[in-house]
């Protein structure tokens, strides 16, 4: 091996280091001369703008431009020569970059002056920021995206760090407590609670952040917060712990129950009506059943009573004159029984109910969602099928709720223990003239001695039930001039129809 002189030993030692550097480098390193001719290009720039060092080394390094970058390239150059203002020298800043293809690509570039020479030259640091740029955009997507369901979702959003401070608070939150996002940011979040929820607030955090005891987190509960005004509102909290790095924050989420609450309200006072308005008749049914069954006795009674007055008439005794003087209160005490029947029966007979047009649909919905109330457990499938445009009927509002929920709970009671539990509830116009109502389960059906006295009074298949409940609905249907019929399905189960007539306004209001 040639030795080689000392200075020759020192050049080529750096030239290899410079080649390395070169060679190893992750960004790309373009070095060009006073004019912006290229004299060194890395192997990572072949990779970066698919030109070989061959292809480049020697040409103007505005070859790797696009416009109008291109097109101003020398004029920069050459204004830097004449008065040493630096416009990207020593800076980094984002350009584009033309690769050998023509497509462009984001990239930082930094660039530093140096002499070689005595001549000045220019190192370029390119690094790809592509992925960074893809990121950015991902985020910026997915800010929009949130910052768009933040916008749109009902429910607020409040998000705070681990001390109780606010960092996030949705465009509902702002709505629902009347504060702006600014009023609230950075403050805590006690300040949307009343008494006694303000006082216990950071006690309740400080515990939970040394013993990790949840008493709401991952639990929905429903509490009361605090408008900006000082009003007061029932809502259902839920609370969700995340984790952002070291920080930990809580997000929560809000619902204003106000409206539900009242809603709650509306079905218990209904459904106490309802009760009411059944427990009523149920009464006069059984009055009525009552009076029609010892009506006959009480006649034969009578009838026994006469002829036991004939038997003794044509004897003379003191004795037999006290017992005919017997019969005859007893024959008139039976008299008075009778009319007391018969003026119960009359007064159940022309008892008016209290009628008024109604919109069918809305009071059959009103009756399910009371017959739905507590039964999610029984894994029923409910199926609704009001036809739309249906007239409204003149009708006791009360009275067919109470008929449908009958209707609806004895299908749900019919499907317990079966496999398949559909049950479907529907309305329609009936040849002009009625609105029929149907309640389809898919129960066991009825059995054909039960089918025959269905509708009678005391009839039941229950242990515990009276049978007097279809019996009310069918006397309930006969006096709005209707009828109430049971259908045995072909597949499985029973459906309970009732058709109203459809009567007109105008013909109301002639009849007076």
């Amino acid at each position: 091996m040639t030795k080689l002189p000392p200075d020759e030993n020192h050049d080529k030692e750096s030239r290899a280091r410079l080649d390395a550097l070169l060679a190893t480098a992750v960004d790309g390193i373009v070095i060009i001369d006073k004019m912006g001719l290229i004299q060194v290009y890395s192997p990572a720039c072949e990779k970066l703008f698919g030109y070989s060092a061959d292809e480049v080394v020697g040409r103007n390094v505005k070859m790797l431009m696009p416009a109008p970058y291109r097109q101003e390239h020398d004029g920069y150059i050459e204004h830097y020569r004449e008065t040493r203002e630096k416009r990207i020298i020593g800076i980094g800043r984002e350009v584009v970059g033309q690769r050998k293809d023509g497509t462009t690509f984001p990239m930082y570039l930094s660039v530093g002056e140096g002499t070689f020479n005595g001549d000045s030259m220019f190192v370029g640091i390119i690094h790809d920021i592509t992925q960074r740029r893809y990121q950015e955009h991902a985020l910026r997507e997915r800010e929009a995206r949130l910052s768009s369901i933040l916008e749109t979702v009902p429910d607020a959003i409040v998000i705070i760090d681990e001390v109780g401070l606010i960092e996030s608070f949705s465009p509902a939150a702002e709505r629902l407590f009347g504060y702006a996002f600014a009023d609230v940011l950075g403050k805590n979040v006690k300040l949307l609670m009343p008494s006694p929820y303000r006082e216990s607030h950071d006690s309740h955090m400080e515990r939970y952040r040394k013993t990790g005891e949840k008493h709401i987190i991952g639990i929905g509960r429903i509490v009361v917060g605090q408008r900006r005004d000082g009003t007061t509102f029932p809502m259902e909290l839920a609370v969700g712990e995340i984790s952002v790095g070291q920080r930990r924050l809580f997000t929560g989420f809000i619902r204003d129950i106000t409206e539900r609450q009242g809603t709650e309200r509306r079905l218990q006072e209904l459904q106490s009506e309802l009760l009411h308005v059944s427990r009523l008749s149920a009464m006069g049914q059984m009055a009525s059943a009552l009076a029609h069954e010892l009506n006959q006795p009480l006649s034969a009674i009578m009838n026994y009573a006469k002829a036991a007055r004939r038997t003794i008439d044509g004897i003379d005794d003191p004795q037999v004159e006290r017992a005919r003087e017997l019969i005859d209160k007893a024959g008139a005490q039976t008299s008075r029984a009778g009319q007391i029947i018969r003026r119960l029966r009359e007064f159940i007979e022309k008892g008016k109910s209290n009628q008024a047009f109604e919109n069918l649909n809305r009071v059959v919905e009103e009756a399910i969602a009371l017959a739905l109330v507590g039964v999610a457990e029984t894994n029923v499938k409910v199926t609704v099928d009001l036809e739309a445009g249906l007239p409204q009927v003149l009708i006791d509002k009360i009275q067919i709720q109470q008929v449908a929920l009958n209707l609806i709970r004895n299908s749900i009671e019919a499907m317990q223990g079966g496999a398949l539990r559909d049950l479907t509830i529907s309305t329609r116009r009936e040849n002009d003239e009625y609105a029929l109502v149907s309640v389809r389960d898919t129960g066991a059906g009825l059995a054909p001695e039960v089918a025959a006295n269905l509708f009678q009074p005391f009839m039941t298949t229950k242990e515990q039930g009276m049978g007097i409940g279809l019996s009310i609905c069918r006397s309930i249907i006969e006096a709005h001039g209707g009828e109430l019929w049971a259908t045995p399905n072909e597949d499985a189960g029973v459906t309970f129809s009732f058709r109203i007539p459809v009567t007109d306004r105008e013909e109301v209001d002639e009849n007076g």
